[in-house]
């Protein structure tokens, strides 16, 4: 079986070579070839993880040599994958999600032209991403990393025509090449240090090495974690990555990319359990990010940036519960693929809404789609529930485990984190019923919209699917007419909610995921201060709170189409808490000053000292020059004159 480890990446890949390289003799079938080899890729997963079941606990880990990347002595990069209990988890998660993205898309992206070209950069992320899981050594996995942020820029920028796509694009990708120093800064220590960088010798000696070495290799690997991930302080690109497809939306901030940085910490378990220091800054990030995301989830009237909250927020419920250690790793990876399932299901699910709504993002102008749409209502709202933790579903169960798991941290620490957690679940519970709320009850919002509108930014819209926009660039004012979407669109809602509902007591029941993952991530039973069955009611308390305050804002009064004025927190949330703001005060203008400053240095003193060198040197010279002037009887006195001293200067060292 280890041989078709090799076939995950390679099945995924041959599909985004072949239709990024077939040209447009394949525009009509193009999309079935996509979601064809991404299906291909989950049923190697399912083969080999029935296998794997097979196997005891202990003989889990499955290798697969290809050959020598970098034969050099001394430095010797394997092309080589390992698959063990963490890593399944991710191919399972990131092959099923996609490919059922995939099958989602063939009906969201139809009357778009470059439909073949979209499902190749598809096919070219899960690949790439695939590749980062598996790999055996950092070095290999940083070449995932890159090639998912390459797939990245690509379909975040898909619709270059608009130049808030092209921008998202761009600061995504820049972005996430902050984080990516961090990472070859790490891998570097690493090898400085282990002398090799592979998994197992790297984890093995961890605990041989100087706390100080560790703490340092760990910041560095939180530092490429807040990249991918969307943690503080570079979070700045997950909202605008909105401009993309909802597919896409769905691919990044579900199942893949924002997990990424999850999935580098865990594996990195060994490194973070020898640096304290390094594992409390983790816990930190992740709980401020938690409330970052959600407060600005809070204020986004445009459904997908309120999701793009959530999905900050959600991860940083991740993030803390992986800089707890031990006590919280698994669950960490529990929430990581429940998450994956509602917040895909709520992406698809949006997309949907957009799809019966003239592609209109802003929620104040939906209201009442229960009644038109109700697969997509029923599908959402499951995913609305799981995402609050309302008992019984998947969410209630991986994020009561966190809640859990940071009170167990003990001490005046476990209080804090256990209370941000806390408050973090009543915020969540807050702006996704607002979300509920101002989608698909209350009364009818809709507004004249066409496909051909001119957008705030000065660009033409395009319609949900990419069509071409309409020939006026006014657009024809029509209004919308919801509609269920198509089966290829419910269906993979469908498959994703029942994921929302029955996931996590699954994994729950008899501990199964802990006894899966135990022997690659370890485990500790915390001992909280208070009891589970405590922290549970507490859990709930906060979650009707949070329901009841945004019934009493959004369901009990009409919500006004245009948004009111808000108190100043609400002005600073949908301004995302004034993070572009600040980056460019600090990073851009900081950086141009920094920039100026190092010009004035390289003209004034660099090119001055070797300026001034040349131009003393040219001076010079040209004194010299004037003394051969072409003269005999001049030449004859110099040498008269050199002779004379040079007597002088031996008779005088004679009488000394």
């Amino acid at each position: 079986m280890e041989n078709l480890i090799a076939l995950l990446v390679a099945a995924p890949l041959l599909g985004a070579a072949v239709l990024l390289c077939g040209g447009r003799r394949l525009d009509r079938v193009g999309h079935w070839i996509g979601t064809l080899l991404a299906a291909v890729s989950f049923g190697i997963g399912v083969a080999l993880f029935a296998d794997m079941l097979g196997r005891g606990a202990d003989d889990r880990t499955l290798h697969q040599r290809l050959f020598t990347w970098i034969p050099v002595e001394g430095f010797q990069a394997e092309m080589a994958f390992q698959l063990d209990q963490l890593s399944m988890t991710f191919v399972l998660l990131i092959s099923g999600v996609g490919t059922l993205i995939h099958v989602y898309s063939i009906g969201y992206m139809e009357h778009d032209e470059r439909r073949r070209r979209f499902f190749g950069y598809l096919n070219l992320f899960v690949a790439a991403m695939l590749l980062l899981v598996i790999a055996d050594n950092y070095l290999l996995l940083y070449f995932g990393w890159e090639g998912v942020g390459l797939a990245s820029y690509l379909l975040i920028g898909f619709w270059q025509h608009k130049p808030s796509a092209a921008t998202a694009a761009k600061k995504a990708f820049l972005v996430n090449r902050v984080g990516d120093i961090g990472l070859s800064i790490a891998i570097m220590l690493m090898f400085t240090t282990f002398g090799t960088f592979a998994f197992g010798p790297v984890l093995g000696a961890a605990g041989e090495a100087s706390e100080g070495t560790l703490t340092a290799i760990g910041l560095m690997l939180l530092l490429a974690a807040c990249g991918k991930s969307a943690q503080v302080p570079l979070q700045s690109w997950l909202g605008d990555a909105m401009e993309g497809p909802t597919p896409v939306s769905a691919l990044i901030h579900a199942a893949t990319m924002v997990t990424a940085g999850v999935y580098l910490i865990v594996r990195s378990g060994a490194i973070f359990n020898g640096a304290p220091d390094a594992q409390l800054v983790v816990t930190v990030v992740g709980a401020v990010t938690l409330l970052f995301g959600a407060i600005v989830g809070c204020a986004k009237d445009d459904i997908k940036k309120a999701l793009a909250g959530s999905t900050m927020s959600q991860i940083g419920y991740m993030i803390l519960a992986a800089g707890l250690g031990p006590i919280g790793y698994v669950f960490a990876i529990m929430h990581l693929v429940t998450h994956g399932f509602f917040k895909a299901g709520l992406f698809l699910g949006a997309g949907s809404v957009m799809h019966g709504m003239n592609d209109e993002v802003d929620m104040r102008k939906y209201g009442a789609l229960r009644k038109y749409m109700p697969v997509t209502f029923v599908t959402f709202g499951l995913g609305y529930l799981a995402i609050i933790g309302f008992p019984g579903l998947s969410g209630f169960f991986s994020k009561d485990m966190i809640i859990e798991a940071a009170f167990a941290k003990g001490g005046t620490e476990g209080w804090i984190l256990g209370g941000v957690t806390l408050l973090g679940a009543g915020i969540t519970a807050f702006y996704m019923t607002r979300v509920m709320l101002l989608t698909f009850f209350g009364e009818k919002r809709w507004q004249p919209t066409a496909s051909g509108a001119v957008q705030q930014d000065g660009t033409v819209a395009r319609a949900v699917s990419g069509d071409e926009p309409a020939a006026s660039p006014h657009g024809s004012g029509e209004m919308p007419h919801p509609h269920e979407s198509p089966k290829s669109m419910t269906i993979p809602m469908v498959v994703l909610a029942f994921g929302s509902v029955f996931a996590g007591g699954f994994f729950s029941i008899g501990d199964r995921f802990v006894n899966w993952l135990e022997p690659v991530t370890g485990y500790a039973h915390g001992h909280p201060p208070v009891s589970a069955m405590t922290v549970t009611l507490a859990t709930m308390a906060v979650l009707v709170i949070g329901v009841a305050i945004a019934w009493s804002m959004y369901g009990r009064r009409p919500v006004p189409v245009v948004a009111p004025r808000g108190s100043l927190l609400t002005r600073a949330a949908r301004r995302d808490l004034y993070q572009d703001d600040f980056n460019h005060v600090v990073l851009v203008r900081g950086g141009e000053h920094l920039t100026r400053s190092l010009v004035y240095v390289d003209h004034s003193l660099v090119d001055g000292v070797v300026n001034g060198t040349a131009a003393s040197v040219g001076g010079l010279s040209g004194r010299l020059r004037k003394l051969q002037n072409g003269y005999a009887r001049s030449y004859a006195v110099s040498m008269f004159g050199g002779t004379a001293i040079l007597i002088a200067a031996t008779l005088l060292m004679r009488a000394v």
